[in-house]
This record gives C-alpha cells, structure tokens and sequence, in this order.
C-alpha cells in the first residue's frame, strides 16, 4: 500500500490527519474464521450513537458533485487526474466510484449530504474494525461534502461467488464473522431496533406493495389482519435480548477476500435487536435461492455455535427456527415494501424482479408457525402472487414509467 496523506476538509480547508504507511498502521487482530472459536480481540468501548444535528442540503446536480469529488480526491492525493468509474450502487442514494493511484485500488464513496449522512458509517465502521472485522479501511473524509475514501475490497462479491461447491465455506466465513459481531461489539453500541421501527417497516408492506403497487384496499378486515399480525411480530421483536444486528448482512453486501474472508459492507443502519436477525438476512437472502432443507442446516449450525458463543438465542432448535421464521416474516414484510418504494419513489426497477422470492420466503414462513396463519390466509385470498406477476409484467414492461 503506498503511503497515502489523509484530510479532513471543512469550510474549504485540506489539513493532514494522519499517515496509512504500513509502518504507521497499527495491526488489528481479525477473527480467525477457519476455527470454530474465533480468535480474541478487543471489545470496542460501550457508546451510544445518535444523530440528531442536520447536514447542509446542496444543490449542484449529480455531474457536477461528480466534479466536486474528482477535485477532492485529487487535491487529497495529490495526482493531475483520477478516472472515477461507477463501481457499485445500492438502494440508498450513496454512490461508488473505483479508480487507481500510485498502483492501488481505492473507492470513493459519494453521499450527498441532503440525502445521507456519512457519520453513521464512520462510526458503525469503527466498531466493527476494532472488533476485528474486516470493512474497508477509511482513508479520507469530507464530511460537510459527503465524501469518503476508502479501500477497496474487490471485485468478488458473495452473490457472484456463490455455488454449490463454494457455498459451505463461504458460508462458514461468513457465520463466522456474524458470530464476531454479535459477541464482540455491544448492543448498547448502536440505535436500538425498537418497536416504532418496527412497525415503520411493517407499514411499507401495505403502503407500497399491496396498497401502490399490486392497488389493494388494505382497509376492512385486510386490514384487521395485518394489524394483527403486525402486533405479534412486534411483540416478539421486543421481547428476544438484543445483539449487534449488522441488518442487511446478504450475499450483495459481502465481499470474497484472500485474507480476513468475508469483508463486509453496508454497515451504516445497524442496529441493536434479535440474535437471529442476521442469520436470516444472510441464508433466506432475497438474491440467491438454496434448497430449503439446505437453510436449515445452516440455521442449524449458526444456533449450535451461538449457544457456544453464549450469544443470546433459544437454547433448543425447534425454539429458534420459530424465532427465525417469525423474525424473517417481519424482514421479508419489510423488503417486499422497500422494493416498491425503490421503483416509485426513485425509479429503481430492478429490484421489482426480487419480490417473487422474498415473497416466497414469506409465505412459507406464514405456513409454518401457527402465529401466522392468518397472514398466509390472506396472502392466499389476495392471491398476491399473480398479481405480482401481472403487475410487474407491465411495470418491467415499462420502467420509464414508475407512476403508473
């Protein structure tokens, strides 16, 4: 790694603030995911965060922050030019760009500081890297501009990595750095997952998908039973004890790495709540699809090193696969809505092509705990499924068009 200067740049002022010369780089003990106990590292202080000031809205339009940002990496490194090229985008409206100097990868991480704020990131980024998880060093910081320059981690995604010969040690690295978060980092560290959240999630069900896109009357007896249903997982959700939840831990957000494998993104949102959160989000991800008996061993074997771990799950299987489905349903609720709400409100469509199979994880989860019978019922009677189906035949059909 060249010996980079970084900045921190406020009010129009470039100061340095440190060198990321390995000799001035202190080594952070990673967790050893080939073994079954991980190896010891330091347990980051106990904090809370909050966010409660307001960043400056701006103005200038996407080409010409994309200017301010070339400047910035440039004046920080040092260079004549940089070529910035797009290298990943997410449902936020953060963006990335991958260029090279000196001979090293970096990223540049764009938030535009009236949509995003990159503190939380900084500061959830700090925790996880004292607790020896692997997430991109930060280099460089502008805060009142929203930019961040980080390191880059690669090109091999999870998603893209994943097949039936590599599942079971992708996997297995990456139950291992969950179990690292969840024992290392305290859940007093981040924002609780608490049950007005919860139920804002939950109402993006309703909102976007049944009520803008598939244009059902959520009202009457619909209605009576998603409350209903609603409450139940709510209550469920405040009375399991509460870990470090990383909260969109899926094959999208990890990246397959030579050493300290997985290393892991998207870390902003995270949250204190239930144990099993993760685990759900990682083997009933909405991107990929496994067999549902191979989900289960998986469940299996993360429940069997958690209760190794000490970590705060139900202490016999069948306990916490009910856990897991009811904590599932009220993720799956949630993303079924979000994936609307990316197409109308910000006119990203392809997430409309995941609802299918979060969808399905749903429904058999409404089919196995009793709790949730009356959802599954409703689901059925509505027959959302073919209505998705028709509906995002003519929305696909369509995508210049997301008000209709």
């Amino acid at each position: 790694m060249p010996e980079f200067v970084c900045y921190q740049t406020a009010a129009g002022d470039s100061q340095p603030v440190s060198s990321l010369s390995p000799a001035n780089r202190q080594p952070i003990a990673r967790a050893s995911h080939g073994s079954e106990k991980p190896v010891p590292a330091k347990i980051v202080p106990k904090c809370v965060l909050s966010w409660s000031e307001s960043f400056s809205t701006t103005d200038d339009t996407m080409s010409e922050r994309l200017d301010r940002a070339r400047q910035w990496v440039q004046n920080i490194l040092g260079v004549q030019s940089v070529d910035l090229q797009p290298a990943s985008t997410d449902a936020s409206f953060r963006r990335y760009f991958r260029f090279s100097a000196q001979g090293t990868s970096l990223i540049l991480m764009d938030a535009p500081t009236d949509r995003e704020d990159c503190r939380p990131y900084i500061a959830v980024s700090d925790l996880l890297e004292n607790a020896g998880i692997h997430v991109p060093t930060i280099h460089a910081r502008d805060l009142d501009s929203g930019f961040l320059l980080l390191e880059d981690l690669g090109h091999r995604c999870y998603l893209d990595e994943l097949d039936t010969d590599s599942a079971p040690a992708l996997y297995g690295d990456a139950l291992g750095t969950l179990l690292a978060m969840q024992s290392r980092v305290p859940a007093d560290a981040v924002p609780e997952y608490d049950t007005a959240r919860v139920f804002q999630e939950l109402s993006l069900f309703d909102d976007w998908f049944l009520g803008r896109h598939l244009r059902v009357d959520t009202t009457g007896t619909t209605g009576e039973v998603l409350s209903k249903s609603y409450q139940h997982l709510t209550d469920r959700f405040a009375e399991q004890t509460r870990v470090f939840v990383h909260r969109d831990y899926h094959s999208r957000n990890l990246m397959r790495t030579l050493e300290h494998n997985p290393g892991v993104l998207d870390f902003q949102d995270a949250v204190a709540g239930p144990a099993a959160y993760d685990a759900i989000s990682l083997l009933r991800d909405v991107y990929i699809e496994w067999p549902r008996e191979r989900v289960e061993a998986w469940l299996l074997e993360y429940h069997g090193r958690a209760l190794r771990e000490g970590l705060p799950v139900a202490r016999d299987a069948a306990g916490f696969l009910r856990d897991a489905d009811l904590i599932g349903a009220q993720r799956h609720l949630k993303i079924a809505g979000i994936f609307c709400r990316l197409y109308y409100r910000d006119g990203k469509s392809d997430y409309l092509r995941d609802i299918p199979l979060t969808l399905r994880y749903l429904i058999g989860e409404c089919e196995r705990q009793p709790e949730l019978a009356a959802l599954g019922n409703l689901l059925e009677e509505l027959d959302v499924m073919t209505k998705l189906q028709e509906k995002n035949m003519r929305s696909l059909g369509d995508v210049g068009a997301p008000g209709t």
